[in-house]
Formats: structure tokens, C-alpha cells, sequence
């Protein structure tokens, strides 16, 4: 994303790896629609345009009952989706600003900054959040991963959580080969990762989503490493779907399995993933791709974005804060209060 004062530009991520198209938008409900439609997407970078989006409904309020017309941009930013606790963080972080304003040029100067500083603190907690799993991580031979989604540059602000990790591995010569789901429907590991390592010169096989428990029986991947949209109280991590089933074929065979995510994807107000809202979304994702039909016209879909993996399976949550291994509410509580 690119910020220009009075518009912001957004990457629209649907058309990658095909068209690098930027889209430009001047008010909340642009960026309310933008990450609705999946432009931007990432819970890290949904929070971040969220908070754009609020520093543009200040730069164009009318003048009359701008308080009214910012209040009403943060209820539609709220509304866009439901399950990243990014977007609300940020959200209320924008509206303590808000409240604190006095006069609509105090207000767009302010939000303005506080948009900005979100952005730039979410970079910086990235390349920390690598140095604390590199840490514990602690390999002594170059390694081999696998990961699921996007979870870059493209879903942060500039650096990434879990791909951040790979990065950081790769710029130590420690990282031997990275195996990127596809990660249907969208395909954000073809499209999105994929592209990203390619990019960047990083050793990367894509793979069917299907194709992981044969990866890992081979024996060759350390470790699975994965960013979460929530993450609760007990330790328990909302995910791209298929998520949980990684974490499953972790641990049967044997093999580590890393959460990365800023501290801002932690919610201790939810005591397990049963709290969770999990969004649907619409059953063409499934049947089609790109208007070509994939499965009979009108069959019934399930198509849940995210699923919940229980703290039971994971070994260790990294953020920016520290490291809470084999998480548990105790543990959660130790690092997040």
C-alpha cells in the first residue's frame, strides 16, 4: 500500500501474479470495499488500511458534523470483515485519536500520524518478530519448511510474520527449500507467496494443499511455519482454512509447528477458538474460478475462510513481545497480561 495524504493506493492482490494493478481510493467506504473484496487482504495489512481509511475519512469529512461522518467511516471499516482481530485493534487505536480531537484539522493531522505509525510499527515488529524465531528456532544446518497462505509482505506492512521468518532463514543461509501450499480457494500460496519468493531469489515448491502429509513423510521439512488472524486467551489460533489440519500432520510426524503474528492478532478478551466468529463466504469461490465452472451449478458449498487449530498442537506462538512455547492460558497470560 502506498500512501498519499489524501487517497491511498492498494495492490489489488486478485489480479497477482498475472497484472500488478494499483487501485486508488480517497474514503473509508473505498477501503471498507476494497478489503471486503479481497484487494487487500492479510490480517496485519487489513488492520493497517483500516487505519488509512479512517485518516481519509477525515481528510474528506464535509466540515459540518465531521465527528458524525468519521464515527460512521469506523462502523463501516468494522463492518468489512469479521474475523481478523487486526482490523478492530486498529480501529480503536484510530478511534482514542479521534476522541481526543478537538477541532476537523486537529482530527485529519492526527489520524493522519497515528495511520502512519500503525504502518511503521507493524514493519518493525515483523523483522523482530524473525529475530525471536530464529532464536528459538535455533537451527545449526540449513532447513527446509513448509507454509500455508500469504503471510508477506503483501499481508503485512512490508516485511511479513511468518513468511518474515523465511526471509530472515534465507538471509542467514539457513534456509534449504520453502514448499508453499496452494491454498485453496483463493490460492493465496500460488498466487501471492509464490510470487513473493520468486521475487526475492527464495528457494520455494509449490504444492497442492493435498500434497502436505506426502512432503512431510518424507521427512526432509523441519518446520511448519504459519501466521493466524486471532489468536485467544488459552493459546488456541484462527487461521487460513487448512490450517489445522497442518498442525495435525505435524505432530504425527513429527515435525514443528510455528504461529508468527504480531501481538495486535491477540484477543485475551476470547478464552478459546470456540469464541471465534469464523467468516463464509459465498459458495461460487468454490464452484467457479474466474467465471469457469469447476462444479454443478447451484450445489451447496461450504466454504469457511478460516478454521481454529487448539493450542494443543502448536509449539510455539512468536511475536514481536517474546515467544510463548507449547501455549496455554498460563503462558498467554505470562507474556499478553
Amino acid at each position: 500500500m502506498r500512501w498519499h495524504e489524501h487517497s491511498l493506493d492498494l495492490l489489488d492482490q486478485r489480479l497477482l501474479p498475472a497484472e500488478e494493478h494499483w487501485i486508488t481510493v480517497e474514503g473509508a467506504e473505498g477501503v471498507a470495499q476494497s478489503i471486503r473484496d479481497m484487494v487487500v487482504r492479510g490480517a496485519p495489512a487489513i488492520g493497517i488500511s483500516a487505519a488509512y481509511g479512517v485518516a481519509l475519512a477525515a481528510r474528506h469529512a464535509g466540515g459540518g458534523d465531521w465527528k458524525a461522518e468519521i464515527r460512521q467511516a469506523i462502523r463501516e471499516l468494522s463492518a468489512s470483515r469479521p474475523t481478523a482481530v487486526n482490523l478492530f485493534w486498529a480501529l480503536q487505536r484510530m478511534e482514542r485519536v479521534f476522541h481526543q480531537c478537538h477541532s476537523l484539522a486537529e482530527a485529519e493531522k492526527r489520524l493522519a500520524a497515528e495511520a502512519v505509525s500503525i504502518h511503521k510499527e507493524d514493519l518493525a515488529a515483523n523483522r523482530e518478530m524473525a529475530d525471536q524465531a530464529l532464536a528459538f528456532m535455533n537451527p545449526d544446518k540449513p532447513v527446509s519448511v513448509l507454509t500455508h497462505c500469504n503471510t508477506g509482505a503483501l499481508a503485512t506492512g512490508g516485511y511479513g510474520t511468518a513468511l518474515g521468518v523465511i526471509r530472515r532463514l534465507h538471509e542467514r543461509k539457513l534456509l534449504k527449500q520453502v514448499y508453499a501450499d496452494e491454498t485453496r480457494p483463493w490460492l493465496q500460496g500460488s498466487r501471492l507467496t509464490a510470487w513473493e519468493l520468486a521475487r526475492d531469489g527464495i528457494p520455494v515448491t509449490l504444492n497442492a494443499d493435498s500434497a502436505a502429509a506426502a512432503i512431510l513423510a518424507r521427512g526432509e521439512v523441519r518446520w511448519i511455519i504459519v501466521g493466524a488472524d486471532r489468536i485467544t486467551a488459552n493459546g488456541d489460533v484462527a487461521n487460513k482454512i487448512g490450517t489445522y489440519s497442518l498442525a495435525v500432520l505435524a505432530r504425527h510426524h513429527k515435525v514443528g509447528f510455528m504461529v508468527v503474528a504480531p501481538s495486535s492478532t491477540v484477543d485475551m478478551s476470547l478464552a478459546s477458538g470456540a469464541d471465534i466468529t469464523i467468516e463464509e463466504r459465498e459458495g461460487t469461490e468454490i464452484r467457479e474460478m474466474r467465471g469457469i465452472p469447476l462444479a454443478p451449478d447451484g450445489i451447496r458449498v461450504f466454504n469457511p475462510v478460516f478454521d481454529v487449530t487448539p493450542a494443543s498442537l502448536i509449539d510455539a506462538i512468536v511475536t514481536e513481545k517474546g515467544v510463548v512455547h507449547n501455549p496455554n492460558i498460563t503462558g498467554m497470560r505470562a507474556l499478553f497480561g
